[in-house]
């Protein structure tokens, strides 16, 4: 399951759908183990003849092939330092970095090592890769996962790429279950030992074992105290306009990214982030520490991050009715029919999947249908509109959200 450099898809969706897989295990009792592989230069180390031979698999015409030979043929490099420049070096690998077909080749050339994964999940990303399963004994999902890692890894040798061992990491994912007193290692073909680690950063997203995204909001909280501390020792410079903008630009994206994903976190963490956005609001409109947050958000006219995330959350159920999201997110939402004629069968509502905790009800499955039907009490939709006049319904619909006690 590819996601890199492909339409529709992202960090966020694909985050989404391994959060989901993880949570969903959890929600059954379930041990959930994964590694995180990384790979040394893999851009670098893809191997042209095997390239070639990939795309003649899809059926690429001769002529095709004789061009792509001819775009990785007869390519330099060279250095310059302090005005001097190196003699040419050939370049008999990789693909052309910063170029627009470079990313789309490479996924081409890493792809089928999906296939080689066997009882495990696997995701990729460009090189980023995980590969998880999930089970009632945590000695059968080591197991599980050792041959797959296994697998996995010849794979990758036959692509010649190499595996980063001091950077690829296991984590066992564990909310419901007892934490055993040791842990089987998962080790590499050469007989390393991998590394369990409580905190993972996957795809921009600080992953820990528990799912509480402490570390990742606790990391979020100090680059915008930093950025936000700058903008306060350097006030004077900047109009009340350019600080607007500079919020808007060097703050708010920290706090968007992913907030679809780490909305799930308690709320005493996510108010540690309604702290420094409370902030950076006063740094813009002057006004005093003891402002209520009600009355930050009136004065400045932007809503709270709750509702910022809700809205993002909504955005991305709708585009999963829409069909714009990738296939693996879009086939965890089922349309509900009617099963007998009243007014609120008019409505378009989503089947509600059983859970059996609290984490199952975290899952996007589960999450998105409760969270949609719920919005469509109010919302009333008959049929699928746009996705513009759908944000703007919702931008109508949406309350601010007080954490007023």
């Amino acid at each position: 399951m590819q996601s890199g450099f492909r339409a529709g898809h992202g960090c966020t969706s694909a985050t989404l759908k391994v959060l989901n897989d993880i949570l969903t295990a959890i929600d059954k009792k379930h041990y959930c183990a994964a590694v995180f592989i990384d790979l040394a230069k893999a851009f670098d180390s893809v191997n042209h003849h095997i390239l070639i031979g990939r795309l003649n698999s899809l059926g690429f015409s001769n002529d095709c092939l004789a061009w792509f030979t001819n775009y990785f043929s007869g390519r330099v490099q060279c250095v310059k330092s302090e005005g001097l420049l190196s003699g040419p070096l050939a370049v008999s690998m990789g693909v052309p970095q910063g170029s627009i077909l470079g990313p789309t080749l490479f996924s081409v050339y890493i792809n089928e090592v999906a296939l080689d994964a066997g009882e495990s999940l696997i995701h990729l990303y460009a090189d980023d890769t995980i590969l998880y399963t999930s089970g009632p004994s945590l000695d059968t999902v080591l197991t599980t996962l050792q041959a797959s890692f296994n697998a996995i890894q010849l794979s990758f040798r036959g692509l010649q790429l190499l595996l980063n061992t001091s950077k690829t990491k296991c984590m066992l994912f564990n909310r419901s279950l007892p934490a055993p007193t040791r842990l089987s290692n998962i080790t590499t073909l050469d007989g390393s030992d991998l590394e369990y680690m409580d905190n993972y950063k996957y795809l921009g997203v600080w992953l820990d074992c528990k799912l509480s995204f402490q570390t990742h909001i606790k990391h979020l909280q100090s680059k915008v105290k930093s950025r936000i501390g700058f903008l306060f020792r350097n006030k004077a410079s900047f109009t009340h306009a350019a600080k607007h903008t500079l919020v808007k630009l060097t703050i708010l994206p920290i706090l968007d990214f992913g907030d679809v994903i780490y909305k799930i976190a308690s709320n005493t963490l996510l108010n540690k982030l309604d702290a420094v956005y409370h902030s950076a609001i006063r740094f813009v409109t002057k006004a005093p520490y003891t402002t209520h947050h009600c009355d930050l958000y009136a004065l400045f006219g932007w809503p709270s991050l709750h509702t910022r995330r809700q809205t993002h959350w909504l955005h991305v159920i709708y585009k999963t009715l829409l069909g714009k999201v990738p296939p693996y997110l879009s086939s965890l939402v089922t349309i509900a029919s009617p099963t007998c004629s009243t007014r609120s069968s008019r409505y378009i509502s989503l089947v509600t999947p059983k859970t059996n905790s609290f984490f199952g009800r975290l899952s996007f499955r589960f999450s998105a249908a409760n969270d949609w039907n719920e919005l469509q009490k109010s919302l009333k939709l008959e049929t699928l509109i746009s996705l513009t006049s759908f944000k703007h319904q919702l931008s109508e619909q949406l309350t601010d959200y007080c954490t007023c006690t």
